[in-house]
């Protein structure tokens, strides 16, 4: 990429950055209440976001080749213990992802 190339590039990212920063603030403004839809997709889209990725992250694991699925098996029975004993959802997948490669560095 050319200098020019490279300085457009950044300010797309930087006026990209903004633009998705700044524009919750002016849509739903402080003191107006925020719409019931966006209420009810703040409750669900967490939720559907990681079933969302525990289906894309299980779904080339063959339990019939290699090891099993057993990494996996381990990382998520891990997760689940974590997050039911801490309630820290930063812990839960660190811990998960951690063991994880520890498990198909080392072990399997």
């Amino acid at each position: 990429m050319t200098l020019t190339e490279q300085m457009i590039t950044i300010a797309m990212v930087v006026l990209g950055t903004a633009v998705t920063r700044f524009l919750p603030f002016l849509i739903f403004p402080a003191g107006k209440p925020t719409p019931k839809y966006i209420q009810y997709l703040g409750k669900v889209l967490p939720a559907a976001v990681f079933g969302l990725l525990v289906i894309y992250s299980l779904k080339n694991v063959s339990i019939f080749t290699g090891s099993h699925g057993l990494p996996e098996l381990i990382s998520i029975v891990l997760v689940i213990f974590l997050h039911v004993w801490k309630r820290q959802m930063l812990l839960s997948i660190a811990g998960g992802t951690v063991c994880y490669m520890l498990l198909v560095q080392l072990v399997f």
